[in-house]
């Protein structure tokens, strides 16, 4: 049995990437639901939200070139 230990990092960096984005905002928002209400955790969500806008955008661009760049090697 052969173990591909490219695939099983990716795997676990994506799991510790959802992990820790889902950790954020149920504590992070949950506590400022608790703290200071619903307004304020609504707030907190959108802030949260639009923080993680420029990462997903940098990860889009690395992972259009990197099908670009495999799909020129195929050639």
């Amino acid at each position: 049995m052969s173990r591909d230990l490219r695939k099983y990092a990716h795997q676990t960096n994506v799991r510790l990437i959802i992990g820790a984005i889902i950790i954020l905002f149920l504590v992070g928002d949950g506590l400022i639901y608790l703290i200071y209400g619903t307004t304020a955790a609504l707030t907190g969500f959108l802030c949260l939200g639009g923080g993680l806008i420029p990462p997903l955008i940098v990860v889009l661009i690395l992972g259009l070139m990197d099908w670009v760049v495999h799909r020129a090697n195929r050639e």
